[in-house]
């Protein structure tokens, strides 16, 4: 659309991150089926209609705990760092900790995989024996466990792109990087929305967590867009009005935490906003509009200091 706002990123982003792709695989515990799997008088629709699928050689709920630490991985690096060229733009200050918590899941990966591997010809069995009447019919497709072995993966790699190895494709996906990361923060703030904040007239302190998460994460990446900085301090404004005492969150300040979550949901509006904050450079002004936009009937926000960031029980 004509007025949307355009975020680019600066060509020298490069020397400010690392690009890391994910290279996990998980065996699906499936063989193709083929013709020869059916008795001759059974008749198969043609290949206009269907197409052969897949049996199931072992139980995949097996397969469950990998999956759930595949995603743990990615739910960290979607936690600190932006989609790019295939995987992810992880700012340079958060690659230590990510590689600790990708090696902490590696690890627990390959406990896992060990375990299922030493018991694999036991389970495999149990499966067969659970459908007796198919038993020529899976144990004809049964694989070993060094070929299972061989599709349970769990690894990465981390590299850097150098400014002038960069070409007009690669350029073109680094300007959109900013894009990128406010698409990701809307996203994310909508599931935060639909989750925590929606039709609540009270939240515990526990309501702030995935919010200062998305800081982080902003605070991270502030170099791959101007208008990083400026939706910091709204959000640091916003986060600062919360009291620290009591068991509950509610009134005008879960009301500005509201406004601020459909604000971060927004990807155009939070981008209008940042604009505002960088011709004004006042992120009271800025924040005041917010909250009358989205709440007429409420008075105006006194900014304190958001202890919540410094007191480390909900990062």
């Amino acid at each position: 659309m004509p007025n949307d706002i355009i975020t680019l990123t600066p060509p020298d982003a490069l020397d400010k991150l690392y690009v890391l792709n994910l290279d996990t695989t998980i065996w699906s515990a499936c063989r193709k089926l083929t013709a020869s799997d059916f008795d001759s008088e059974n008749q198969l629709p043609p290949s206009a209609l269907a197409s052969l699928g897949f049996k199931k050689i072992c139980d995949p709920a097996h397969m469950a705990v990998f999956s759930r630490l595949k995603a743990r991985a990615v739910s960290l690096l979607d936690r600190h760092a932006v989609r790019f060229l295939g995987g992810w733009a992880v700012p340079s200050t958060k690659v230590d900790g990510i590689l600790d918590g990708l090696k902490a899941i590696k690890d627990e990966f390959y406990t896992e995989k060990t375990l299922f591997l030493q018991n694999y010809d036991r389970l495999i069995a149990e499966w067969i024996s659970k459908y007796e009447v198919w038993r020529e019919f899976l144990a004809s497709s049964t694989v070993s466990a060094d070929y299972v072995a061989q599709r349970l993966t769990f690894a990465w790699q981390l590299f850097r792109v150098k400014s002038s190895e960069v070409d007009s494709t690669l350029d073109e996906s680094l300007s959109d990087l900013g894009n990128k990361l406010f698409s990701e923060i809307a996203k994310d703030a909508a599931d935060i929305w639909t989750r925590v904040y929606e039709g609540k007239t009270e939240v515990t302190h526990k309501a702030l967590s995935p919010l200062l998460t998305l800081r982080e994460k902003l605070k991270g990446l502030s170099f791959v867009s101007p208008h990083a900085m400026p939706v910091i301090s709204i959000m640091d404004t916003v986060l600062g009005g919360v009291p620290n005492k009591g068991k509950y969150i509610a009134g005008q300040s879960l009301l500005n935490l509201q406004g601020l979550v459909c604000l971060l949901k927004d990807k155009q509006a939070l981008l209008k906003q940042a604009e505002a904050m960088q011709n004004t450079s006042n992120a009271q002004r800025t924040l005041n509009t917010i909250v009358s936009a989205f709440f007429p009937n409420k008075q105006t926000v006194v900014p304190v200091t958001p202890a919540c960031l410094n007191s480390g029980g909900l990062w």
